[in-house]
């Protein structure tokens, strides 16, 4: 399960949203959403709500579009748009929806840490002390390579972890051949195994782990669960042995 790989900016919650209206572990997602959205509102001003009431008109043409052109083509996916986080291999980042959800805003907040994983929502959510923190979009493992639920705990971490079994064959000069392989595949002629990076890994069962990698909307990993980098880093900065992670449908 160990196979998988510029900077996103989402706007944040501050510490004194968080503090004025704490989201705890265990909360509702809608509860959560909601409350996201508070703290976005508390820092906007008269002068962003005129400029909202000025672009009302435009939103209006907009949800019209995307209801004639809803099966057609994903509003929100273009060739344009990018899901940036790394890659490896030649894996193609057009196509793959623009990260509106991942923040971080544990930075100075105290407690103990905990994650909590949603596979249906495709999210991480860190709590220090019960204090929601930081939501990370995800993509967990698809049909077949499914992600377990449990209860788990932080077993060790890897900040430049490369995987064993899962990678591209590359020739002498290091250019990918064949991209997406597992080591037992068959290997193209003067080829060879090069696993695939997965920067600030944090394993939670032996071949399993949070780690950044690829994000194209979808469940798509082997197993393990992608972040984005900079959510990757943040975790991996802020968590240690033992530290309880939650997976969940």
């Amino acid at each position: 399960m160990s196979g998988e790989a510029a900077e996103v900016c989402p706007k944040q919650s501050t510490i004194q949203a968080a503090h004025s209206a704490p989201v705890r572990q265990g909360d509702h997602p809608e509860k959560v959403h909601r409350l996201t959205l508070q703290h976005s509102t508390v820092e906007g001003s008269s002068e962003n709500f005129m400029g909202f009431s000025r672009f009302l008109p435009i939103a209006a043409l907009v949800a019209a579009a995307v209801l004639i052109t809803g099966c057609e083509e994903n509003a929100g996916v273009s060739s344009q748009t990018q899901y940036l986080g790394g890659i490896y291999g030649n894996q193609p980042t057009s196509n793959a929806p623009t990260d509106t959800v991942s923040y971080w805003d544990g930075d100075h907040i105290g407690g103990k840490p905990s994650i909590k994983i949603s596979l249906a929502e495709q999210r991480a959510y860190f709590y220090r002390s019960g204090i929601l923190v930081g939501i990370s979009q995800l993509s967990t493992g698809r049909e077949g390579k499914n992600t377990p639920i449990g209860h788990f705990s932080i077993l060790n971490k890897d900040r430049n972890h490369v995987s064993s079994m899962y990678g591209d064959f590359v020739d002498g000069n290091n250019q990918v051949v064949k991209p997406n392989v597992a080591v037992s595949d068959p290997k193209p002629a003067g080829s060879h195994f090069k696993g695939a990076p997965m920067p600030f890994y944090m394993q939670i069962a032996p071949g399993f782990g949070l780690h950044a990698g690829y994000l194209p909307g979808y469940p798509a990993s082997h197993g393990c669960i992608r972040m984005p980098e900079f959510m990757a880093e943040n975790f991996f900065k802020s968590v240690s042995s033992g530290t309880p992670v939650t997976i969940t449908n």
